[in-house]
């Protein structure tokens, strides 16, 4: 019985994990001016903005969170011996994503309502 493995190049491999970590690093870049251009626009006194601010912040807030799930699953699966385990760890990060959506999802609508002015 033959064995039909295939053995990713320690190269490849190297060159995916500096593009990965690349990637972060610019995306990281890119969030922390996000961030500072967001805070630099502080809204008056008026709840309008204010709610509209909260809810552009949360968004960002779960973009960032998403895109730092998707980087991580990246490392790991240049990490992976075969293809089940990538099947394996492609399974956990949907499940643990959907998880999450579901939770963001809720949470936004607080903040939604919030800053429409609705009691829940």
């Amino acid at each position: 019985m033959t064995n039909n493995t295939y053995e990713v190049p320690a190269e490849m491999r190297e060159f995916a994990e500096r593009s990965v970590a690349q990637a972060r690093k610019a995306f990281e870049g890119f969030m922390g001016a996000v961030q500072k251009s967001s805070t630099a626009l502080e809204p008056a006194a008026n709840p309008a903005l204010t709610g509209a601010k909260d809810v552009s912040s949360k968004a960002v807030t779960f973009a960032e969170s998403n895109v730092n799930a998707a980087f991580d699953l990246a490392e790991k699966l240049v990490h992976a011996k075969d293809v089940q385990e990538v099947m394996q760890l492609q399974s956990e990060y949907l499940k643990a994503q959907m998880t999450t959506i579901q939770d963001q999802a809720k949470e936004m609508g607080a903040v939604m309502q919030k800053a429409a002015g609705i009691k829940g």
